[in-house]
């Protein structure tokens, strides 16, 4: 399985050969690895992945001290489980080169969030009649609690808080991918708000970057010549007076 972090574009249309097709473009990674999960020390299989960047005063410093193990900046960070332990190193980079065009995924992603709304908006029902007695009912949900229980049954659909859920969208495909902007465009829409998180999986091998250690150049030593210094035959040391702006002043005679 592959799978990648990205955030969410404004909608956008591609065409193919004489077809426009409606896209949405994903800026996917490139996400570092910081952090992998062995069954053997977590009991469980897992690749930890980082995008973008967060602010560090909304960070604890536990969380500041894994980022720092990791040798990143604080970032958004989602786990992805696997089925096997995966042959990889904290640091190494997954990019949009690991998916193709063709490839179908699955999106999840978090929906916007639409506040207290009623059964109409929330569960799509009918409503009411607009006239012939039924003044004001036209969006009321109706009898909600039959006559012999005399209570609500658990789970009836009725109005409450819509959105900001967890939704997952399965069988989209990839269109199209642009490798230098790290630009995934999915067909059709996907969860979730403009900039928000997007985690995509897909079927296949995923792809590692090493990203490349620079070692620091060790600083050249410098060696500072002693200038010799004179001594007069009281034992007090005469220093020669520094050059002010290329002049050298004299010592008053005494």
């Amino acid at each position: 399985m592959k799978f990648i972090l990205g955030k969410k574009l404004p909608m956008t249309q591609l065409w193919d050969n004489d077809r426009v097709l409606a896209v949405t473009p994903v800026l996917a990674g490139p996400c570092t690895i910081t952090q992998v999960k062995t069954k053997a020390l977590d009991k469980y299989s897992a690749l930890q992945l980082a995008l973008g960047v967060r602010k560090e005063k909304n960070i604890k410093k536990p969380q500041l001290g894994h980022f720092k193990k990791a040798g990143v900046a604080p970032m958004h960070v989602r786990e992805f489980r696997t089925e096997n332990d995966i042959d990889a190193k904290i640091g190494d980079q997954i990019d949009v080169s690991t998916f193709a065009v063709g490839d179908v995924v699955s999106v999840t992603g978090t929906s916007k969030g639409r506040g207290f709304q009623g059964v109409v908006k929330r569960h799509g029902f009918q409503g009411g009649r607009k006239s012939h007695g039924n003044k004001d009912q036209l969006r009321m949900p109706g009898s909600v609690g039959p006559k012999g229980p005399a209570h609500i049954f658990k789970g009836m659909r009725m109005g409450g808080r819509m959105g900001k859920e967890r939704v997952t969208i399965q069988n989209l495909s990839i269109a199209a991918i642009d490798v230098e902007k790290n630009i995934l465009y999915i067909k059709g829409a996907v969860p979730g708000a403009n900039d928000g998180l997007l985690l995509i999986k897909g079927e296949g091998e995923l792809i590692f970057k090493a990203v490349p250690v620079v070692e620091e150049s060790k600083a050249e030593e410098i060696k500072v010549e002693e200038t010799p210094v004179e001594e007069s035959k009281t034992g007090e040391v005469l220093a020669e007076a520094a050059p002010v702006n290329g002049i050298k002043e004299e010592a008053p005679a005494v």
